[in-house]
Parts: C-alpha cells; sequence; structure tokens
C-alpha cells in the first residue's frame, strides 16, 4: 500500500510508484472522484487552461448560473 502524509495546508505527494503509473508531470491537472466510498485519481489530457479562460471572457452570453451548472463537468 502506498501513502503520503497531510501537511497543515491539506496537501500531500503523491507517491513516486503512482506518479509513474500515471505519467503524471509538473503542471499536470489530475481529477479526483468519488464513489461507492472509494475515492480514485486520474490524470486529466492536457488543455491549454490560459486559453479558454481568455476565450471564455470574449464570451459573455455563457456567464448565467445556468450556463455554469450544464457545463461544470467539461
Amino acid at each position: 500500500m502506498l501513502a503520503s502524509k497531510v501537511t497543515e495546508k491539506y496537501q500531500a505527494t503523491i507517491p513516486t510508484e503512482v506518479r509513474s503509473f500515471l505519467h503524471l508531470n509538473k503542471g499536470d491537472r489530475i481529477r479526483f472522484k468519488i464513489e461507492e466510498g472509494k475515492v480514485t485519481v486520474q490524470k486529466l489530457p492536457y488543455t491549454d487552461h490560459e486559453y479558454l479562460d481568455s476565450l471564455s471572457r470574449t464570451l459573455p452570453e455563457w456567464l448565467s448560473q445556468e450556463d455554469e451548472e450544464a457545463y461544470s463537468d467539461l
């Protein structure tokens, strides 16, 4: 079993074996999924978030709470 200690800021180091298995690099994004009493960690595919954030500011018609709820899992 692999383990890590949680810091005061609720951060934890991802063990080397897990980083290798997921092919993680600095700056990669990961997702936590909770279901049936278990938490899984997945590497998210690369997305240029800086570009998408700048693009989203040019689309004010998509800034409603309804849109946020409808597209929050993308």
